[in-house]
């Protein structure tokens, strides 16, 4: 569920869970994906050529999960949150009809300047088959009190 305010970074502590998503991954999902991100390799809409390839079908392209991990940290952090480093590890591909399950927590928070939080956070999202993409990355909430 997408958080409608921006969380307090000063409510935040180290082991918080991060909420988490299931994202229904359909073909649809993929294609419109790749497409978006320009990413016209066949084996992210033609699911013939991806089966010749040695795959049982289309997958996710590396864009798309990219994106889909910010969504999973914004929604949880709210919509004035600005993810400012994301470091990710793919593994399983992410197959149509097969959801995504983002996982996460807070690994440390620390003050930045001028009332500006910062949030650690490490993540996964795992379908029926494994781990699909492994990460952390950094969250940077300002403080409204300061005018942020």
């Amino acid at each position: 569920m997408t958080t409608l305010t921006t969380l307090d970074w000063r409510t935040i502590r180290v082991g918080d869970e991060v909420t988490p998503l299931e994202v229904p991954v359909t073909a649809t999902v993929i294609v419109a994906g790749a497409i978006a991100s320009r990413d016209y390799m066949p084996v992210h809409h033609d699911p013939a050529f991806a089966k010749r390839q040695g795959s049982p079908n289309i997958f996710m392209n590396i864009l798309s999960t990219n994106g889909l991990c910010v969504r999973f940290l914004t929604d949880w952090a709210g919509p004035e949150a600005m993810v400012t480093n994301l470091a990710i590890r793919l593994g399983t591909p992410s197959f149509p009809d097969d959801p995504l399950v983002f996982t996460g927590a807070v690994t440390d928070v620390t003050a930045g300047v001028d009332g500006e939080g910062l949030v650690s956070v490490s993540f996964s999202a795992k379908t029926s088959i494994g781990e699909h993409v492994s990460g952390t990355a950094v969250i940077s909430l300002l403080d409204d009190r300061v005018g942020g």
